[in-house]
């Protein structure tokens, strides 16, 4: 198929295409057979975590929120705005910027030609005067604003804001309303040219669609690119976490908790597919919905449907989070905190291990139905330059030694961060 290597799918036994193409940007498509819908992403290693850098040698620092502000900025050119182009295709497009990434991408069932074209022509074409900059402030802001009252949110960055002294994690995506306002088009282009060259980005695929139109559509499109090195700077961060305890009032009917165990980070890379398929086997036996923790939990009624868990890692950070809605947090955290020194002294069980796996198998099939999930984990594979789908064939390799053994870096009792958000007096907690 035109230039593209084929790549298997091992566990669910399908294949898909890779192409690196001439422009530096790496291509991924997954066809589904039987969809009638496309989705196509594109991303860069490019978020808030970001905000220090070497680009040709001199170190930049820029304010924070730049990553996000730029997310917004691109969908602008001398051309008109994107949305506009996409509402005539009749695709449903939108973008996000993490901690980590900037994604640009849309879903359709007709013209996806006219769509991809849409999307590789605005990660080309940065179009940014002080004017269309300004005019970008009040708009943020306002996201800004909105996000500083949303109690989901405030519980998570809260967390982070107290367990990280110096990574730039502990900082809120879009920024501040005073951090937006320092920025100008001379940032935005300096964090254009140092992240978002084709070398850098990632291009995925999946649903309805034939490889050798979008390889086709990408040598139409694609501009030549030569490589750039950009390195990505990052503090010293302590092994202990900032504070324990951090609470704020919101208007909320149910009292809400976030608690965070603080990990040691290594060398700072990524977490391998194991140690990630490990934490996941964890979690699941420890807390997840067939736990003893969790019925219990349930049946003293101190949680209820909203509690979970997750693995939260980055380049320089590593946690792991307990959340959910509570009339007595702290209760919980006690609660969790003991059962993890009794998980310490007890280990996983092996009838825990294979349950888990069961569930987790379960949830990776389910995935796999998902055009959208699949070319996620694609983008997510090639930026951590793995294969996206290796997680299904390794889990039936991990035993319960390797699960106790990672237990050990992870859940320390003694380095945790409980986060509240506590309703506003005359709000009934229900």
């Amino acid at each position: 198929m035109m230039n593209m290597t084929t790549l298997k799918d091992e566990r669910f036994d399908t294949s898909y295409y890779y192409l690196q193409h001439a422009s530096g940007l790496k291509i991924y498509v997954y066809p589904f057979k039987g969809f009638r819908s496309t989705y196509a992403i594109i991303g860069t290693k490019f978020g808030s975590l970001n905000a220090s850098f070497k680009h040709n040698g001199e170190t930049v620092t820029v304010p924070d929120g730049t990553a996000h502000y730029l997310e917004h900025k691109l969908f602008e050119s001398e051309e008109g705005d994107a949305f506009a182009q996409y509402a005539k295709t009749g695709a449903s497009a939108n973008a996000y910027t993490s901690f980590d990434q900037t994604c640009y991408l849309f879903s359709c069932t007709e013209r996806f030609g006219e769509s991809l074209r849409i999307l590789l022509d605005l990660i080309q074409s940065p179009y940014f005067t002080p004017e269309t900059v300004a005019k970008e402030q009040g708009i943020i802001g306002q996201e800004i604003k909105m996000y500083d009252d949303s109690p989901d949110w405030r519980v998570t960055m809260n967390l982070q804001q107290a367990m990280y002294h110096n990574h730039p994690v502990n900082k809120d995506i879009a920024g501040t309303v005073e951090t937006i306002a320092e920025i100008t088009p001379e940032i935005l282009y300096e964090c254009y040219h140092s992240y978002y060259n084709l070398h850098n980005m990632v291009l995925a695929v999946a649903g309805n669609v034939d490889p050798e139109e979008v390889v086709a559509i990408a040598d139409e499109k694609l501009k030549p690119n030569e490589e750039v090195c950009t390195e990505s700077l990052f503090p010293e961060e302590p092994y202990h976490v900032k504070q324990s305890y951090i609470e704020q009032t919101l208007p909320v009917s149910i009292p809400m908790f976030s608690l965070g165990f603080k990990e040691a980070v290594g060398d700072g890379g990524e977490p391998s597919t194991k140690d990630l398929l490990c934490t996941a086997i964890l979690l699941e036996a420890f807390a997840g919905g067939a736990s003893p923790l969790y019925r219990d939990l349930l049946d003293r009624q101190l949680v209820n449907s909203t509690f979970g868990s997750e693995y939260r890692h980055g380049l320089g950070y590593r946690f792991i989070v307990f959340e959910g809605e509570s009339t007595a947090p702290e209760e919980v955290a006690a609660v969790l905190k003991e059962a993890v020194r009794t998980l310490h002294q007890t280990g996983v069980s092996a009838e825990a291990v294979e349950n888990a796996k069961h569930c987790l198998y379960g949830t990776m099939a389910r995935s796999r139905d998902l055009p959208s999930s699949v070319a996620r984990s694609l983008i997510t594979g090639a930026f951590l330059d793995r294969d996206p789908f290796e997680s299904a064939v390794l889990l039936d390799t991990i035993t319960v030694e390797d699960v106790n053994e990672r237990l050990k870096q992870q859940l320390d009792a003694d380095n945790c961060t409980l986060s509240v958000i506590k309703g506003l007096e005359g709000i009934a907690e229900s």
